[in-house]
């Protein structure tokens, strides 16, 4: 057992006669659990079958197990609590996979619960039998099958405690059917995660860190999911720093939200499809101070002329991460929050060394100057950049939650949308899934039901869970749905254009749905607009709308995604559109 588990607090037991579905039901409540998302099959009726009985936990049927995993992913990101998730055995499971590695490589705590055929036939080849644990075991940080109704309450709480703790992530528990059947006269009693003291940082190398930051003259702040992850004083004590320092700051896809973007120290997202000023800038620098993120491909563009210049600070809860891509100088490790509360108390110790950042800002602006995402309107046509660009005025100042899927509408809406607090911005980042956005924006509505949520989808992403459209209906989600339908796979197209000569080998469809049909067959309101004169009307219509609503907007098919850091080249070696890199004056 986990030496954590051995010091959780105990109620007074009450001798309740449970099942072990009951039993898993209790322990999930006791750990704050209120909402779960799940399909229902054989293999885990008993659960089912508790779970009617309970009128403590919300269940969302889903359509399908992958979208059960982006919803919870959903629910988790846009809260902050744990997502969970019921599938039965065999296909149900199997169906799970993309999602956990989805909630793996972008740190989301989900706990998935497996049905499992009975535990004497395991190992039979039996109906919808399948090794769950193998199967999942290089998408989970953790997983365990259960073989005993006593083994149950300390196998939730320790799979809370691995999905929550340190670097979150998804795990799993599979449970067989007459285990989730089988009567238990133990009584039960409350689990609670023991205690955590708070952390706190201390160490010379956080007076190194605070010592580079004072006296360095380009630094550039380069922070990541992590920052979300680590709470909204994370991201208050990180914005504190570039602050202090009046240095640019610039966030992976992933921590988009960490740090205001009407900041005037804000440049904008780096990487692949990063703005020229932030990627110039990380290029340029004398000082990165990486802060919850993991130097991901996307982000470094090719290795050995990342940064030439600067020295690195990295603060990571993770230590595996610390060095494993990029050298690190000074390494931090431990929660962001803690370490940002005491790396700025080092820096209020060093007012007097504190270097102004004036010349760096100054050659920051001619970058700023060339207006890298400006982009000729193809009026009376709707350029997708258009699209974004309209649809941000009419959702600015509205606290909406962004859900997108994955391709070009996702690095447009990562370009163009303001995405001012964290967890408003919900995406796939390191594995990069189609059919995230509509089930994950379900996630998050059910968790907000307040609140706007808008969906950027594209044709090709949508088809991915479309059926996910029956799931807001009956739980009456009044998600936004922005489709930009360029009627291809845009991303695919793009690249297949730029690196493969133009040949455009099964990156078009030839069959796509009347969209707005189909969303109304599935009960939604709908509307397809591609003139630009009526875009604006049909977004606020869109965002108008009582109940959900999908607004399907025909855009140029052939526009590109700028700028563009070609795969294998540096930060410098940007993009500024299909026949031009940037060249500096």
């Amino acid at each position: 057992m986990d030496d954590s588990l051995k010091n959780f607090d105990r109620d007074v037991p009450t001798d309740i006669v449970l099942t072990g579905a009951q039993l898993l039901l209790a322990t999930l409540i006791d750990h704050g659990v209120d909402t779960i998302f799940g399909y229902p099959g054989g293999a885990v009726l008993p659960l089912y079958d508790a779970l009617y009985k309970e009128p403590r936990l919300r269940h969302v049927l889903v359509r399908h197990e992958q979208a059960a995993v982006h919803a919870a992913e959903g629910y988790a990101r846009s809260t902050g609590k744990l997502g969970v998730v019921f599938v039965t055995s065999g296909p149900g499971v199997a169906n799970t996979t993309s999602g956990l590695l989805d909630a793996l490589s972008d740190s989301v705590p989900v706990l998935c619960v497996s049905g499992q055929v009975a535990t004497a036939s395991i190992g039979t080849s039996a109906f919808q039998e399948c090794d769950a644990l193998g199967i999942s075991r290089t998408v989970t940080k953790w997983n365990r099958q259960i073989r005993t109704v006593s083994e149950i309450p300390h196998a939730v709480s320790e799979a809370v405690w691995q999905a929550t703790q340190g670097r979150p992530g998804p795990v799993l528990i599979d449970l067989p059917k007459d285990v989730q059947a089988q009567m238990t006269v133990e009584p039960h009693a409350c689990l609670r995660s023991p205690i955590q003291a708070p952390q706190t940082a201390t160490g010379s190398g956080l007076q190194e860190a605070a010592k580079l930051i004072a006296r360095s003259q380009r630094p550039i702040f380069y922070g990541g999911g992590g920052l979300i992850n680590s709470g909204e004083q994370a991201c208050a004590k990180f914005a504190e720093l570039v602050r202090w320092k009046n240095a640019p700051c610039t966030l992976t896809l992933m921590g988009l939200g960490a740090f205001p973007s009407a900041a005037p120290q804000w440049l904008g997202m780096l990487g692949m499809h990063g703005t020229l000023e932030a990627n110039l800038a990380m290029h340029e620098s004398d000082l990165v101070i990486c802060v919850g993120a993991r130097f991901d491909d996307r982000v470094t563009g090719k290795l050995e002329h990342f940064c030439p210049h600067a020295r690195i600070i990295h603060v990571d809860i993770d230590s595996t991460q610390i060095g494993r891509v990029v050298k690190t100088d000074v390494a931090l490790v431990g929660d962001c929050e803690p370490m940002l509360t005491a790396l700025q108390n080092e820096l209020h110790h060093l007012e007097s060394e504190r270097v102004p950042t004036d010349q760096w800002w100054q050659r920051i602006e001619t970058w700023r100057a060339a207006q890298c995402l400006e982009f000729v309107s193809p009026s009376p046509h709707i350029a997708p950049q258009g699209l974004m660009k309209a649809l941000a005025a009419q959702i600015s100042g509205k606290n909406a939650i962004v859900s997108t899927d994955v391709g070009q509408h996702q690095m447009w809406a990562a370009q163009y949308l303001p995405i001012d607090r964290p967890r408003r911005w919900l995406t796939s980042g390191g594995a990069g899934t189609m059919g995230y956005g509509l089930p994950a924006a379900i996630g998050a509505q059910i968790a907000h039901p307040d609140k706007l949520v808008v969906c950027v989808s594209g044709d090709a992403s949508i088809l991915m869970n479309i059926q996910e459209l029956a799931t807001a209906v009956q739980h009456r989600c009044p998600i936004k749905l922005i489709l930009s339908n360029n009627r291809c796979m845009g991303m695919v197209r793009q690249w297949q254009e730029l690196h493969h000569g133009g040949r455009y080998s099964h990156s078009y469809s030839e069959a796509l749905p009347d969209f707005v049909a189909l969303a109304q067959a599935f009960g939604w309101a709908a509307r397809r607009v591609s003139n630009a004169d009526e875009l604006d009307a049909a977004i606020a219509e869109c965002l108008a709308a009582p109940g959900p609503f999908l607004l399907d907007v025909g855009v140029e098919q052939t526009e590109n995604c700028f700028p563009m850091i070609p795969a294998g080249r540096a930060h410098n070696e940007i993009m500024l559109s299909k026949d031009r890199f940037y060249e500096p004056s």
